[in-house]
């Protein structure tokens, strides 16, 4: 099982064993970081981030850094020789020659797989469009095995935009190797795309459609909240629809098993208030704390120094 050299452009190029294999592997530099500080020492990593981004980008600089390496790149395309009207293959070809590792966001669907193509070096997507968040799901898994002790016959629930949540398409198609059951809550407009249906249709996964959270919240092991994104929509008007939709207060608690856990990719508008931070339930802060440990053994595997 090699991951060296390779892309990390979506969550179903791998199997349940490779996921779980990085799982493992960052649960290892997690319990030891100081034996892997120099792991990547004289390595740079490129960071390509044609969309605005906090966790994502800091965490995978805070993962280079923690394992001796360097970081080189970008979070504004206006300083860019984009601006001037240089293409992304010819950007990539170039940023390929400056570094060992590219880790790309961008808004467009399908871009970072197509400059893959253009690379001379492992390219990890960030992020592009509402397609694919692959290191998301990847510490999104780690933080769920680390917290219920397991990840087979979980019941999990999405609220809020299961339309457009990247985050969402790929954590269902992850899970999917696990024998979950789904159950989608979303206003009609923000419903799972059909395609993804059809996926789990075709795997015998069971699932449910349901605009009601708390009609099935005492069903869950996790509740996955997204925010309803507005960069996303196409006009202000389609966006105004479904504003505000769900808005989860402390009161969660008396519909949620005291065992369920509650994850957020992060960052949150007004679905959460924040007086949910007092729950135990509630672990988004130490998931996105878990990007650290899960970016850093993506890019010691990739780089070919962990195994």
């Amino acid at each position: 099982m090699s991951f060296e050299g390779r892309h990390i452009l979506a969550i179903s190029d791998f199997t349940k064993e490779e996921l779980l294999r990085i799982i493992k592997v960052a649960g290892e530099v997690d319990k030891d970081r100081e034996k892997h500080k120099d792991l990547l020492r004289g390595k740079i990593a490129a960071t390509l981030f044609f969309e605005a981004s906090t966790r994502t980008r800091m965490s995978f600089q805070a993962a280079m850094q923690r394992l001796g390496g360097s970081i080189i790149g970008f979070s504004d395309v206006s300083m860019t020789s984009i601006k001037k009207g240089e293409s992304l293959p010819d950007t990539i070809k170039i940023v390929s020659g400056y570094c060992d590792v590219i880790i790309m966001r961008h808004p467009e669907s399908g871009s970072v797989a197509e400059a893959a193509k253009d690379a001379a070096v492992p390219v990890i997507n960030a992020g592009d469009g509402t397609n694919e968040h692959p290191t998301q799901t990847i510490l999104d898994l780690y933080t769920i095995k680390k917290e219920l002790g397991r990840l087979e016959g979980l019941k999990v629930g999405f609220v809020g935009d299961s339309k457009y949540g990247r985050t969402v398409h790929s954590l269902v198609r992850a899970l999917s190797n696990f024998n979950p059951e789904f159950y989608f809550i979303s206003h009609p407009l923000l419903k799972m795309p059909e395609e993804y249906l059809e996926g789990l249709n075709k795997k015998g996964i069971k699932y449910f459609e349901e605009t009601d959270l708390f009609k099935v919240s005492k069903e869950l092991d996790v509740l996955y909240v997204t925010r309803i994104q507005k960069e996303r929509f196409e006009s202000e008007e389609e966006y105004k629809k479904v504003k505000g939709a769900y808005r989860l207060g402390k009161s969660l608690a008396k519909h949620i098993r005291s065992d369920a856990k509650i994850l957020h990719p992060l960052p949150r508008v007004d679905e959460l208030d924040p007086e949910l931070d007092e729950l135990p339930q509630s672990i988004y802060f130490k998931q996105a704390h878990n990007g650290i440990p899960v970016r850093m053994a993506l890019l010691g595997l990739v780089l070919g120094k962990l195994k």
